[in-house]
């Protein structure tokens, strides 16, 4: 485990033509060996059935005649024998034939140049049991068996030859001759078949395995450099991308600056409006009150009865937009508590009933603009509603999320009808509000058939 980890991370960053340099290697190395060992095993048994194949047919020749007499005999005469010694005893044929046996079935030996071995049983053998079924079997320099210990003992190469003994007339099998032939010739031209079946394994797996890797080294550079220009225009698409990001986060703080000003900015108008002209219509009303009293003809006294109420009226108009226009005191509020000063706003200016369903929201991430965009946001729309629904089904609901506040405002009037909600000045003002703040503003009908509008806030941290 210790060792697997960095070869691992070795192995994930290596290039490709590197991983296929290494695993077809691997491979190539390992069907090289399978083949070149399947190539040389057939190339082996070929050349040593072929030349046993010539051998037992040249000796066929001398011992079938001599071995006839085993058809009805389970040994050989004495003139048999002397003249199986004088084939195989100073002549060319026995100083390449340096051992004879001739088999029974059973696996006895009826004749052999080791007389040690003349009537004695052995195991038999793969080769002797493929010569009983009629085929001439050979092994070279496998010495391995029982009866074979004495040639073994020579360190010859010798090519071991099985071959079945015919009857002439018949065609049976009647025993079955083994000889051990002398061939360093064989072994000779086994050694160099092995050596050019393994060079030309060798080579066509390398050139093979090079013009692969030449062809993937090819593709891998290819791909290096797609991924190299990719990775470069990605770091050049991370950078715009925090280039925006920063744009649009300034551009959200001059946004929620700019709230702030105008808030403070509606306030002084506000509390102009209250100091100022609300003040002078109060005195213009106590005056009229004076030359109303001072009058001695009705009619005239009816007229300025009517100018005062008209005074009183547009009195109660300016504090009225004077309330509207000042906020009160919402810093460091959290979301739901500016939501229900809202709410309170409305039922002690209207009176009327609004259900509210709100979240307590943590004040971490709402900034200043957040609460007065919570506050003008519900305000507006109680207002809407108030207006369009007559105040029916009112009901307000706060919902906090892990990195965003939801806001609704419903009703259980009419809906926006068939053409849907007007963006009139409100409504553009609510959503221009609310999207310059990063948000996401909507407005269609509610659950239960009136109208609804709702905004999300995205709360603390980078975005």
């Amino acid at each position: 485990m210790t060792f697997a980890r960095p070869l691992a991370r070795r192995w994930q960053h290596s290039s490709l033509a590197a991983r296929f340099g290494l695993a077809g290697g691997v491979v190539l190395a390992v069907a090289s060996l399978l083949v070149g060992l399947f190539v040389t095993s057939r190339i082996e048994d070929s050349v040593v059935r072929n030349t046993a194949t010539a051998t037992a047919l040249y000796m066929e020749s001398f011992i079938s005649p001599i071995s006839q007499q085993l058809a009805g005999s389970e040994q050989l005469s004495d003139n048999a024998r002397r003249a199986l010694e004088e084939i195989f005893t100073n002549t060319p044929l026995g100083q390449r034939v340096v051992s004879y046996k001739i088999w029974k079935p059973g696996g006895r030996v009826v004749e052999a140049s080791d007389k040690t071995l003349i009537g004695r049983s052995f195991p038999a053998s793969e080769g002797l049991r493929g010569a009983w079924a009629g085929k001439i079997s050979a092994e070279f320099e496998r010495l391995g068996d029982v009866e074979d210990r004495a040639e073994a003992a020579m360190g010859l190469p010798l090519l071991e030859i099985y071959s079945p003994i015919r009857e002439v007339w018949s065609g049976d099998i009647i025993a079955v001759a083994e000889f051990y032939e002398i061939n360093r010739q064989l072994a000779d031209d086994l050694a160099s078949a092995r050596r050019s079946a393994w060079l030309t394994v060798g080579l066509v797996g390398t050139s093979l395995g090079a013009a692969l890797y030449l062809i993937v080294l090819g593709g891998s550079r290819t791909i290096e450099a797609q991924r190299r220009d990719l990775d470069a225009r990605l770091e050049e698409l991370r950078g715009l991308s925090s280039h925006n990001r920063d744009l649009r986060l300034r551009i959200e703080e001059a946004a929620a600056r700019a709230t702030a000003t105008a808030e403070h900015a509606l306030r002084r108008i506000g509390a102009d409006l209250h100091d100022g002209p609300a003040q002078y219509l109060a005195f213009a009303a106590l005056r009229l009150d004076d030359l109303r009293d001072a009058q001695a003809d009705e009619v005239a006294r009816r007229e300025l009865e009517s100018v005062r109420d008209a005074l009183a009226m547009a009195m109660a108009e300016v504090r009225g937009i004077s309330r509207g226009l000042t906020l009160p005191d919402i810093a460091d509020k959290p979301p739901d508590e500016v939501a229900r000063m809202a709410i309170a706003a409305h039922r002690d200016r209207t009176g009327e009933a609004v259900a509210e369903q709100l979240e307590s929201v943590p004040t971490a991430g709402i900034t200043p603009a957040t609460r007065i965009c919570i506050y003008r946001f519900v305000q507006e729309g109680l207002n809407n509603a108030s207006r369009h629904a007559g105040g029916a089904g009112l009901r307000v609901s706060l919902t906090g999320h892990d990195d965003s506040i939801e806001l609704r405002v419903a009703d259980g009037g009419s809906g926006f009808g068939e053409g849907g909600p007007g963006f009139g000045l409100g409504l553009t003002g609510l959503r221009d509000r609310i999207e310059s703040l990063g948000g996401r503003f909507e407005a269609g009908p509610s659950a239960t058939g009136g109208a609804e509008i709702g905004m999300t806030l995205r709360t603390g941290g980078e975005r």
